[in-house]
């Protein structure tokens, strides 16, 4: 009908308005049409933006390489003590050998970006490279009975750490990624991340119980020598298969001669008929305020997850009133990986959820449930009630809640923030990160000696903190889904 009625609109003589028409003459009638033929294809193009996604093949190697990295970086918690103590050092210092990578990776980052030529594929080959070398130094230590050349070889695997700020930029790089997709590919960068700390300590603990009585291939220094040859094979395919992203930013839509006004129906309208970002040069002080809180979230995952991860095996074969396990780096592996498998489902259902609700909700659910595993540890402590499934009851909620929670931290601000402010936004978040693991390693593998309980209690009162940012600015945390 709406096509007919522009006919007759066209063959109307000028002057004389034709039924149904609005006083239009023919010329402003066809503007109309063309106008809102270009305002719908606009339309099409900015959708289809939104949906973006790499190439698969790089997209894989990418993901993969976080996810070897985070196994490279558990692989040796559950025996780092024993080894540490082997060539003479003390738990802290083993918490230390955990937690040292991050502070170098974040001191390589800024030279490192200034020679990444905005791209990728420089920093994969160094991350390559530096996993490889530091996991030989690792098991090197042994044979040399030099107790630094452990702490040496994974400050050189910390220089591939660096990767990880990469992969999280991959994944909300505006070139390569639509804004309805960063949090799906944040959610599998963290199914990685659970992989990594349930794969890494179980098969550092099995190791270490094989054995292997040889100077150089033992349990100390096997899971090491084992990771060294899976980077060297990784890298081969890695240079084969991965092709770098544009340099050039891509064609953004152009903006609607004459947009339509949609009629918001959900909680979600407002986000949904919002115009493009204005490419501003300073941020407001809501955008000050959300950029903050995730950073301050992004720290607190991380403190956490890298505390308990550090703590266990320390805790369960310590002498410690509150611990009657007496456990060996195997069992504390064990304990360690089951709870990271434990949450791998919860994370592959959150990865396709991440596509339907909101970034801030899936903040909330995920602090809520680390908050109860926190409580629950507080509670057992105190009434001296350990036993094995009251500590993997609060292990498995630290390590689903904060694992959860962490995978919005990049993708929530990525949102909101233009797409030429993405390389600062991760490097915050990632300096961040690194925040959290190293203070939160050296805090595990002192918490026997400070306290149990204050060792709990301090990691609830700095989720407090970021409950009182949260709950402040709920509605400035408003972003798009997917």
């Amino acid at each position: 009908m709406r096509l007919l009625s522009t006919v007759v609109d066209l063959s109307a003589p000028r002057g004389l308005p034709s039924h149904g028409s609005s006083r239009r003459s023919p010329d402003e009638s066809a503007e109309a049409i063309v106008a809102s033929q270009i305002h719908h294809a606009d339309g099409r193009d900015a959708e289809d933006s939104e949906y973006r996604l790499p190439k698969m093949a790089s997209l894989v190697t990418v993901l993969l390489a976080s996810a070897l990295l985070q196994v490279s970086f558990f692989i040796v918690v559950s025996s780092s003590d024993q080894y540490a103590a082997h060539l003479g050092g003390t738990s802290t210092f083993s918490g230390l050998v955990i937690g040292i990578p991050t502070v170098f990776s974040g001191l390589a980052l800024l030279p490192l970006m200034k020679l990444d030529q905005g791209g990728y594929k420089r920093p994969l080959h160094f991350a390559c490279a530096s996993a490889l070398l530091g996991n030989v130094l690792y098991s090197l230590a042994y044979c040399t009975n030099f107790l630094y050349l452990i702490l040496i070889g994974r400050i050189v695997s910390g220089f591939g750490f660096t990767f990880w700020m990469y992969s999280k930029r991959y994944c909300s790089d505006p070139r390569i990624v639509g804004i309805r997709r960063r949090t799906t590919l944040a959610g599998w960068l963290v199914l990685g991340q659970g992989a990594g700390f349930s794969i890494g300590p179980f098969v550092g603990g099995l190791f270490f119980k094989i054995g292997f009585s040889n100077s150089v291939f033992n349990g100390y220094t096997s899971p090491t020598w084992i990771m060294a040859g899976i980077w060297a094979v990784f890298w081969v395919f890695a240079a084969l298969l991965f092709e770098d992203v544009p340099h050039d930013p891509p064609q953004q839509p152009a903006v609607p001669l004459m947009p339509s006004q949609p009629t918001p129906s959900d909680e979600n309208a407002e986000i949904e008929t919002q115009g493009p970002r204005v490419e501003a040069k300073r941020m407001s002080a809501p955008q000050w305020g959300v950029t903050a809180t995730m950073c301050w979230f992004a720290t607190t995952c991380f403190f956490i997850l890298g505390a308990w991860e550090a703590n266990i095996p320390v805790f369960t074969s310590s002498t410690s009133s509150f611990s009657p396990f007496h456990f060996s780096p195997f069992a504390a592996g064990n304990l360690i990986a089951l709870g990271g498998v434990s949450t791998f489902p919860f994370l592959l259902v959150n990865v396709f959820f991440a596509r339907r609700v909101q970034d801030r909700h899936t903040l909330a659910v995920g602090t809520a449930l680390g908050t109860s595993g926190l409580i629950l540890a507080l509670a057992i402590l105190r009434a001296r009630a350990v036993m094995y499934g009251t500590l993997f009851a609060c292990w498995f909620l630290v390590a689903l809640g904060f694992n959860l929670a962490s995978t919005v931290t990049l993708s929530l601000l990525s949102k909101q923030l233009p797409g030429t402010w993405n390389a600062r936004i991760s490097l915050a978040i990632q300096y961040s990160n690194y925040l959290g693991r190293v203070c939160g390693a050296v805090w595990g593998g002192a918490g026997v000696q400070v306290g149990m309980l204050n060792y709990v209690g301090m990691q609830v009162g700095i989720v407090g903190v970021g409950a009182v940012m949260f709950l402040t600015l709920w509605r400035q945390l408003k972003a798009k889904t997917g």
